[in-house]
C-alpha cells in the first residue's frame, strides 16, 4: 500500500507549530499582568506534576498584579514555590490560600532578554516547519522513485509543499515582530 501524499495535512502540521510559537510567546511577559502568564507553571502536587491551572484559579485584579487561589489549602506552599522557581523573575507572598503575584516593572535590560527569548521561540517554530517540509519533500521523493507519482506531479507538489513553508515561515516573522513590540514598548 503506497503512503499519499497530502499537502493539507503538511499545512495543518506547519499551522500546529505556530499556534504552538503563539502559546510560548502569550506566556512571555510585557509588563501588564495576564493570567496566560502562569500557564507554563507546574506544581508538585498529589504524587505528580500538575499544571497550576488544575489546582487554583488565577485571576487579575491590577494591571501589575496577578492573584492566585488555591482550591486545596495544603497545596499553598507547593504553588508559591513553584511560581517562584518558574524562571519567569516572579516573587510571589502567600496569604493563606491566596498567592499574590506582583509583577515587577520591566527594564531595559530585563525586555532586550525577553526579545531574545522570544527570538528562541520563533526560530524553534521556524525548524519545525522546516522538519514538515523536510517531511514532504522526502515522501514526494519516495513516491516518484516508487513510481506512485510523474516526476512533473512531484515538481508541483513540491513547488506547493515550499509554498506552504514560506507563508509558515514569514507568519512566524510577523508573529515575532508583533511580539517584540509589544515588550519593547515602555
Amino acid at each position: 500500500m503506497a503512503q499519499a501524499f497530502s499537502i493539507d495535512e503538511l499545512k495543518s502540521r506547519m499551522q500546529k507549530s505556530i499556534v504552538s510559537l503563539k502559546d510560548e510567546l502569550a506566556g512571555l511577559r510585557t509588563g501588564r499582568a495576564s493570567a496566560s502568564l502562569l500557564e507554563p507553571v507546574t506544581v508538585e502536587a498529589y504524587g505528580g506534576r500538575m499544571p497550576l491551572n488544575q489546582v487554583a484559579t488565577v485571576t487579575v485584579p491590577e494591571s501589575r498584579m496577578l492573584s492566585v487561589q488555591v482550591w486545596d489549602r495544603t497545596l499553598a506552599g507547593a504553588v508559591e514555590k513553584a511560581i517562584r522557581n518558574s524562571g519567569l523573575g516572579l516573587n510571589p507572598a502567600a496569604e493563606g490560600t491566596v498567592i499574590r503575584v506582583p509583577l515587577p516593572e520591566l527594564n531595559e535590560e530585563r525586555r532586550r532578554d525577553l526579545t531574545k527569548v522570544a527570538h528562541n521561540y520563533a526560530e524553534q517554530a521556524r525548524v519545525a516547519v522546516r522538519h514538515i517540509r523536510r517531511d514532504g519533500m522526502d515522501l514526494l521523493k519516495k513516491l516518484e522513485k516508487d513510481g506512485d507519482m510523474s516526476q512533473d506531479e512531484s515538481r508541483k507538489f513540491g513547488d506547493l509543499v515550499q509554498a506552504a513553508t514560506d507563508h509558515a515561515v514569514s507568519e512566524v516573522d510577523k508573529i515575532l515582530a508583533v511580539k517584540e513590540q509589544e515588550i519593547m514598548q515602555v
